[in-house]
């Protein structure tokens, strides 16, 4: 027994693999399932993370191990940001402190982790198509191993899950699917003849009596077949009058449920009853999300993820971010215009929509974990003169970036792209850091690409955005604004500074970048006394007209190109090719440092600056030696 943190664990500490949660008799596994939403808090209250979510499948993962055998069995979760307690149960407690931290524990599954996380994630809906491969694969090597896929309700808004149970319909493959319904996405069909229904239809004893039934009717000689037709199409006929035929049914697949999953013994019933199945076969539970936290219990989708925050009131420390400020700034244009609308793929509140869905809910249209559809259903919004503003995170947005280019600027329509998260997402890693929007933006014919340093810049390009022709975009980071300095002149698409001694010669160094890298790069000019630097931040990377800055930078002996973003077909790589192809700057350095050829890990934002070399001491140190 240990002291963690003010709580006492008994049992988690002891559990260095699945094998040890096998060991443990119902009443240990309870206790055990106590301890882990202990961890959980005190964990993610410190690190911040995915909160609610793991919460309610504590009881879920624990069954998960009990019955199945992984890394034999394969268990993946889909998006992977539910998977805390898999890593609690997989060898993984003694690192868990490190969560979400640099070099630590990754926020997802990863498969450099543990053997037992066979498929990493980040983005939602991939695990039913994952899962669907390994089994075909267990097939081809002769395996009966099975695989189970971890799907939330609101993963099932995804077309890709739909196409990985069309595909898996007609294939004898060990695959389940677990569907975890928290109420979130899916229909709230969990009332008194629910609730019965669940009891009944996952209990041991109807288990027991249904394969009994069918045993006993094969039996009987020469009509024995027929009365087992007969039950199966009276349990049909009877399933049909309580809603009971579903949809998975009618796409080929067993299906069990609703069963309690917060309870572990009916978690294991049901989970050993689909082992039986041995073709894809469907187990919908129905989880508490936030379980065991009031706070989270209570309201649940503002602890799904969370910055740090105190356990005992539940508050996170807060503070103005480019989110927030773009619902605010929209709402404010929505107010004027009626024809603005708003688009979310399940991410409301993560992209500070959540105003206008109150203010203006006849144009707010959240469609689900479906970004194609979105940016479609945005584009086709603008054939009827509405101005769709569609809200993404940067690295979601590449899942729809063929809609962008066929649906929405072939077709000249005007439809504005908010980019939410561009840059490093800090902490939750190279899934979700916004690193490749320039490059593939930037090669789409006539649209306009804004890279807002500050919150006033936001809502300038938001604004702007409402007069357009064509698609817009807009690049903003998480977090707040850093502050590059607001005596800067301000241009067309750019404002610059100059630190040191300005005079009549040229300076010494020229910055151009964007976003945040440009407030590094002007702290970095603060620290280099003597040298005449001027830093050029731009805030519309497409159309970029290079004549615009020349007589900024001509003379100069370095011109230095940093950006939070890749290296290939970047805004940097992009106007040095327009230096060279012009002949221009003869006699001037040009030095890029971008994101080459590389996935950045996660760890704190300060830490992933210098990592990259983006803070300003390496700024500094990088203009002194291209000097």
């Amino acid at each position: 027994m240990c002291k963690d943190e003010g709580f006492v664990l008994t049992f988690l500490q002891n559990i260095k693999s699945p094998a040890d949660v096998k060991k443990l008799n119902k009443k240990e596994a309870e206790i055990l399932a106590g301890e882990i939403r202990e961890q959980l808090l005190d964990t993610v209250s410190k690190n911040g993370g995915h909160l609610a979510s793991n919460l309610g499948v504590v009881e879920l993962s624990i069954a998960l191990h009990r019955v199945f055998d992984s890394p034999t069995d394969k268990i993946i979760w889909d998006v992977g940001h539910q998977s805390y307690v898999h890593k609690l149960l997989t060898g993984r407690f003694e690192k868990f402190s490190t969560l979400r931290q640099y070099e630590g524990l990754s926020g997802f599954t990863k498969r450099e982790e543990s053997i037992h996380d066979p498929f990493g994630a980040g983005h939602s809906s991939t695990s039913l198509s994952a899962a669907a491969g390994i089994a075909q694969a267990n097939k081809l090597k002769g395996s009966d191993a099975y695989v189970v896929a971890v799907v939330g309700d609101g993963a099932f808004t995804g077309g890709m899950i739909y196409e990985a149970m069309n595909d898996c319909a007609d294939k004898d493959l060990n695959i389940i699917a677990v569907l975890n319904d928290n109420e979130m996405s899916i229909s709230k069909n969990v009332g008194g003849m629910s609730n019965y229904m669940s009891r009944f239809l996952t209990s041991k004893k109807y288990f027991r009596f249904k394969r009994a039934v069918e045993r006993g009717t094969n039996k009987i000689p020469l009509i024995g077949r027929y009365i087992a037709t007969f039950f199966r199409r009276c349990k049909n006929m009877a399933k049909r009058a309580l809603k009971m035929q579903t949809l998975f049914e009618d796409l080929g697949w067993n299906y069990i449920g609703v069963a309690d999953g917060n309870r572990i013994d009916f978690l294991e019933d049901v989970l050993n009853e689909a082992k039986l199945s041995k073709r894809p076969c469907i187990v919908h539970i129905h989880t508490t999300k936030g379980k065991g936290y009031a706070f989270a219990e209570e309201d649940p989708g503002s602890y799904h993820g969370v910055s740090s925050f105190e356990l005992e009131t539940g508050v996170a420390s807060g503070s103005k971010s480019f989110s927030s400020e773009f619902g605010k700034y929209l709402c404010e244009i929505a107010e004027k215009n009626p024809n603005v609308c708003a688009i979310t793929a399940a991410m409301s509140s993560g992209t500070g929509l959540d105003s206008f869905a109150e203010k203006f809910p006849r144009r707010f249209f959240d469609v689900g974990i479906a970004e194609e559809h979105a940016m479609t259903y945005s584009a086709a919004l603008a054939t009827e003169g509405f101005i769709p503003y569609f809200a993404v995170y940067s690295t979601f947005s590449q899942r729809c970036y063929d809609q962008i280019i066929h649906d929405a600027s072939l077709q000249n329509l005007h439809t504005v792209i908010c980019l939410d998260r561009a840059g490093f997402s800090a902490t939750d890693g190279a899934t979700h850091h916004g690193l490749f929007d320039v490059s593939y933006l930037s090669n789409v014919p006539k649209l306009t690409l804004y890279a807002p340093e500050s919150f006033e810049d936001l809502k300038n390009a938001l604004l702007e955005c409402e007069k357009g022709e064509n698609v817009c975009a807009i690049r903003y980071p998480k977090g707040g604004e850093c502050g590059f300095p607001k005596d800067a002149v301000q241009c067309d698409g750019f404002k610059y500074k100059d630190f040191g001694k300005a005079g009549t010669k040229a300076p010494d160094c020229v910055v151009i970048t964007y976003g945040r890298c440009a407030f590094f790069a002007s702290e970095a000019a603060k620290k280099l006394e003597g040298k005449f630097i001027r830093v050029i931040c731009v805030t519309k990377i497409k159309p970029f007209s290079i004549d615009k800055i020349k007589h900024l930078v001509e003379g100069t002996k370095l011109i230095y190109l940093p950006e939070e973003g890749i290296k290939s077909g970047g805004f940097a790589m992009q106007l040095t090719s327009l230096i060279k192809e012009n002949g221009l700057f003869e006699g001037s350095t040009v030095k890029i440092n971008a994101i080459d050829d590389r996935f950045v890990p996660h760890g704190s934002a300060d830490i992933l600056y210098k990592l990259c070399r983006l803070d300003k001491d390496s700024m500094a140190e990088d203009i002194i030696s291209g000097l």
